[in-house]
């Protein structure tokens, strides 16, 4: 076997397993269908002209229609006060047809993130940022988990089977990624632990992991004696790199090249964490359909 064929069973192709995911929803919403007559939709909400933004969320759409699913776009302009948005949530809580509502982040400075995002009826919050669906998750009650940390459980699982006994290191304690992430992996059996901007020696931590997530946001912050032969490296992070030729190309917080050689597996960026994040926001809205359906 040639040796970059070798390198390329170490990356875990995170659109493959999206794409195999997304596929079972499809069949899955397909059969609710025919049983209830109803098609599960999940609202969009996006403030602002931000381009980044405005291309996840037109994926998001494209994706959601793929899976049968039916999607709301509400494009709001960056002036929108906090009450008008609260007064769009509030209608698309009490809208039948929607049962997943996500509104894309980051908000403009203006509107209080936690005051919307708490807004939205904990049995729609598909993005489980909620408080509700937070302490739920906290407590290892069921609830709409964030797509994030979900998609990238579910890489893990499909790449290493059970997780029962890993040390997991996580570098990063956002609530977006690394506090969920920690819960998920606890809820799995790992012994956790959790690197942040005060830990006095994140490498010599993140040496000791079999599980190495990175969610901080910062071009190639890990290089690759941070990583443990063997290791399995899940990196959520992802930035536009500006090279000396005027070009630019995403990287993500990990030192992919260097970390292939030593770890076992590694998601790339892009084509990693990303697809599944999508996935993860389909099954989560699905699931809120049925139990809405449970409550008719």
């Amino acid at each position: 076997m040639k040796p970059d064929d070798a390198y390329r069973r170490k990356i875990i192709d995170g659109k493959a397993i999206a794409r195999a995911l997304t596929d079972s929803i499809k069949e899955k919403v397909e059969n609710f269908r025919l049983e209830t007559g109803q098609i599960p939709g999940l609202a969009v909400v996006l403030v602002g002209n931000d381009p980044a933004s405005e291309v996840y969320v037109k994926n998001k759409a494209i994706q959601t229609h793929r899976a049968g699913m039916r999607s709301f776009m509400h494009m709001l302009p960056e002036t929108t006060a906090q009450e008008e948005l609260l007064a769009l949530i509030a209608r698309l809580n009490a809208d039948a047809a929607i049962h997943g509502i996500l509104v894309q982040l980051p908000l403009p400075q203006h509107l209080d993130r936690n005051i919307v995002i708490n807004a939205i009826a904990p049995h729609k919050d598909v993005d489980g940022l909620g408080e509700v669906n937070a302490g739920r998750l906290s407590l290892g009650m069921d609830g709409h988990v964030p797509c994030t940390p979900l998609g990238c459980l579910k890489l893990l699982q499909d790449t290493l089977g059970t997780l029962r006994g890993l040390h997991a290191v996580i570098i990063g304690a956002s609530n977006l990624v690394g506090k969920p992430m920690a819960q998920l992996l606890l809820k799995q059996g790992c012994t956790v632990s959790i690197a942040h901007i005060d830990t006095k020696d994140p490498g010599g931590l993140a040496r000791q992991a079999d599980i190495l997530i990175v969610a901080v946001g910062k071009a190639e912050l890990v290089p690759s004696d941070w990583v443990k032969p063997g290791a399995t490296v899940i990196d959520v992070g992802i930035t536009r790199m500006d090279l000396p030729d005027g070009k630019t190309r995403l990287v993500g917080d990990v030192a992919f090249n260097d970390a292939l050689e030593k770890a076992a597996f590694i998601t790339p960026v892009p084509g990693g964490v990303g697809p599944m994040t999508i996935a993860c926001l389909l099954s989560n809205t699905f699931d809120a359909a049925c139990e809405a359906n449970k409550g008719v």
